[in-house]
């Protein structure tokens, strides 16, 4: 069986085929995320710390760490991502035990995050781009590491899943001519979105299921590229995880948690009920009266997307006896109620 080792300074994780999810945390990347690249620029990494903590303690076995943050005061990413990515690493490893997955498209800081990080990273990532491969390919083997690989090419990304398929096969070839052995290998077959092609979602599968039984190599995705663009992502995201898993998929980069509700909408929400005539206990605080109306929590949890990935753990019988869901179950449950003041303290009295 195909095993992927990752390792941080204490702590070992294995992707493969039997092997439960590996679910890589994603939030640690700018992109889209303009009050964390303004806050990374300004050497403030109070939400680096947050979301590294919250991630791990949401369910996620492994960290991505993106610092491709373009600065106002100097836009060549060259000269200023590798010292920020040598700085986010040895920040994140700092308060965590997992290990680690280096992202980036400058080379340099690839190098700068693999030159201080602890253990044994992933690196994200090479693609079949030629250029690429030659500059990427060399660290991989220096540092002894597992790299994701990328189906495109110099042609960008094709919506055939043969030319994808062919792309993965070319890389792990020319991965192996430096001496990297296909276990070190995490495929990205490339997520299309549902809603711009309808068969995305059997694509991807059949891919899967390609690369696992024809290549051998584990593989990996952005997994709400799935859902981009539609209602309801996390019910869309639900679905396919598992589907993929149950595929032969074998990690995903996603977002562990369920973000909380802010302030602005548990103020709109107590306005909309005051409204109606509901007259509030003067004592309740903002978590339970979140829970009370369904609208989550305001405190970071474990997404739904972490309740489908245990269910399927448990369901191909990498959860032994079910401790992890039951676990996590028993958690989630003693939180509700304590949230929302049911305890057995509050349950009925038993009638003498």
């Amino acid at each position: 069986m195909t095993r992927t080792v990752l390792e941080s300074q204490t702590k070992a994780v294995t992707i493969g085929f039997d092997e439960p999810f590996c679910v890589i945390g994603e939030r640690i990347n700018p992109t889209g995320r303009k009050k964390l690249a303004a806050e990374l620029e300004a050497g403030d990494f109070s939400t680096v710390e947050r979301d590294a903590v919250a991630q791990v303690a949401a369910g996620a076995t492994v960290l991505d760490v993106n610092a491709g943050v373009v600065f106002n005061t100097n836009p060549d990413p060259n000269e200023t991502e590798p010292p920020l990515m040598r700085r986010m690493i040895e920040l994140v490893q700092g308060l965590v035990d997992v290990p680690l997955c280096i992202d980036s498209s400058v080379p340099g800081a690839l190098e700068a995050g693999l030159a201080a990080a602890n253990g044994r990273p992933l690196v994200n990532s090479v693609t079949g781009e030629e250029e690429r491969l030659e500059r990427v390919l060399p660290l991989v083997k220096k540092y002894n590491v597992p790299v994701v690989a990328i189906s495109n090419d110099d042609t960008g990304i094709s919506e055939d899943p043969d030319v994808r398929f062919a792309v993965a096969r070319k890389i792990v070839e020319r991965a192996a001519d430096f001496g990297i052995p296909a276990h070190d290998i995490v495929v990205d077959p490339l997520v299309m979105p549902i809603g711009a092609m309808a068969t995305a979602g059997l694509q991807v599968f059949t891919l899967v299921r390609r690369l696992r039984e024809e290549l051998g190599v584990n593989t990996t995705c952005g997994a709400s590229n799935i859902s981009f663009g539609l209602p309801n992502r996390h019910g869309i995201n639900n679905a396919f995880l598992p589907m993929a898993y149950a595929s032969g998929m074998t990690s995903a980069i996603m977002n562990p948690l369920a973000l909380p509700v802010n302030q602005t909408k548990i103020a709109e929400k107590k306005a909309e009920v005051l409204a109606k005539g509901v007259i509030l206990p003067g004592d309740m605080d903002d978590e339970t009266f979140v829970q009370l109306f369904g609208m989550g929590s305001t405190k970071y949890r474990p997404g739904k997307e972490m309740e489908a990935i245990r269910a399927a753990n448990l369901l191909l019988n990498n959860d032994p006896h079910g401790s992890d869901w039951i676990a996590f179950n028993t958690a989630s449950a003693t939180g509700a109620e304590a949230a929302s003041g049911r305890g057995r303290r509050g349950g009925r009295r038993r009638r003498g």
